[in-house]
């Protein structure tokens, strides 16, 4: 079985990655608690995917995985993007970045968007890549469901019949959301290494 340090703290992305890639035999271990959080200062997903995974290994000295998540809302331009998790400002909770949303689309119908995660895979010999995942959605009116996390209760995904991804089980999610489609390319990259 292959083994990575997790570079994130957040708990329920860690459950999410854990269940999509335990099955396909990639265990994952936490993050020590005295490697500190990494800032989060690249333009892309993927850079600061790959700024917390290069961290980690330096401060591990083993292989680790990291991922960066970003809502790209169509009718806002793409935002917020690469800033998702702090959209309503540095300090902002998953509610504030949610009504600040849900304010900015409350005049515009198409409300079409994309859930994009980028996994980044740092080795100590100094290799790393990237895989991608993208889930297609809308984001709704107004908040549904109590599962998942962040903007789960606003974004309907195109396949999910009318559902938000709060309101799918924590099975359905990880079967067909953003992360889980990163995490069956990264199992794909692996095998193929």
């Amino acid at each position: 079985m292959t083994t990575f340090v997790l570079a994130t703290a957040n708990p329920h992305k860690a459950d999410e990655i854990r269940a999509v890639l335990m099955p396909l035999g990639v265990e994952v271990v936490d993050r020590p608690a005295d490697v500190a959080d990494v800032e989060e200062t690249g333009e892309t997903l993927e850079e600061n995917a790959l700024l917390k995974a290069r961290a980690l290994v330096e401060a591990t000295h083993r292989a680790a995985i990291a991922d960066d998540t970003g809502l790209f809302v169509d009718a806002l331009d793409g935002r917020p993007g690469v800033r998702s998790a702090r959209y309503a400002g540095e300090t902002a909770s998953y509610d504030d970045n949610v009504a600040k949303l849900l304010r900015e689309l409350e005049r515009v119908n198409a409300r079409t968007a994309r859930f994009v995660t980028v996994i980044a895979v740092a080795f100590p010999d100094g290799t790393s890549f990237c895989v991608q995942g993208e889930l297609e959605g809308t984001i709704t009116n107004a908040r549904a469901g109590d599962q998942g996390f962040g903007y789960d209760p606003v974004f309907v995904p195109n396949d999910a019949d009318g559902r938000t991804l709060a309101e799918l089980t924590p099975q359905e999610k990880n079967e067909t959301s953003h992360r889980a489609r990163a995490l069956r390319a990264l199992s794909e990259k692996l095998s193929r290494r």
